[in-house]
């Protein structure tokens, strides 16, 4: 094996390892999501959007899995200053993600979980936009496949991730009612708005 040959293999490995620990991670914030819910239905939490979860849960698997095997099937090789600028990417949406997280405390979950006669959670992030934690997730799906040149993957999984987020946002939005729509009247869903003077 060529010394190209063999730095080749051993960047997809640790790509490969990258994705295992987004993995452990996404079932450590399965578990947080299942005692979030815990708290939230013993608080008479109402859930809304079942229908489109198993489509959520499947997309966001798949997501890890294409990542991976577009590096190895198709022998991406790790594309130098792209793939530190989008590894650097990928750690600040976990910081984003994680900052939404801690904000909302035991109120965060991956489904829709609305508790009746809580104020909105306007702190933290949401002082600035109304859907941090989509804002992660979108950036992940964009950069974390462009770690090591997986740009199918990115792609297919960005535009699936787009129109899921459609019908998302637009259940989620429903469900938190009026008291959230007033308090969230000025801010934006996606990009912070730069104001000047």
């Amino acid at each position: 094996m060529t010394s190209q040959a063999l730095s080749q293999a051993l960047s997809q490995a640790l790509y490969a390892g990258f994705i295992g620990l987004l993995g452990v991670e996404r079932l450590a914030e399965l578990a947080l999501s299942r005692r979030n819910a815990a708290w939230a239905f013993a608080r008479g939490g109402v859930e809304v959007g079942r229908g489109h979860y198993p489509t959520m849960a499947a997309l966001h698997t798949l997501f890890l899995g294409a990542c991976v095997a577009e590096v190895l099937l198709l022998d991406r090789a790790f594309p130098g200053a792209l793939g530190w600028a989008a590894l650097g990417l990928a750690l600040a949406a976990q910081g984003l993600r994680y900052w939404a997280i801690a904000t909302l405390g035991p109120r965060w979950n991956t489904r829709v979980i609305v508790v009746p006669g809580l104020p909105p959670v306007t702190g933290g992030p949401y002082r600035v936009l109304r859907h941090p934690n989509y804002v992660a997730v979108i950036s992940e799906m964009a950069v974390v496949p462009l770690v090591h040149g997986a740009w199918v993957t990115a792609l297919v999984f960005s535009l699936g991730n787009a129109l899921l987020l459609l019908v998302r946002i637009r259940a989620e939005e429903a469900a938190l009612g009026q008291g959230w729509a007033d308090a969230f009247a000025e801010r934006p869903r996606f990009v912070p708005e730069v104001r000047r003077g």
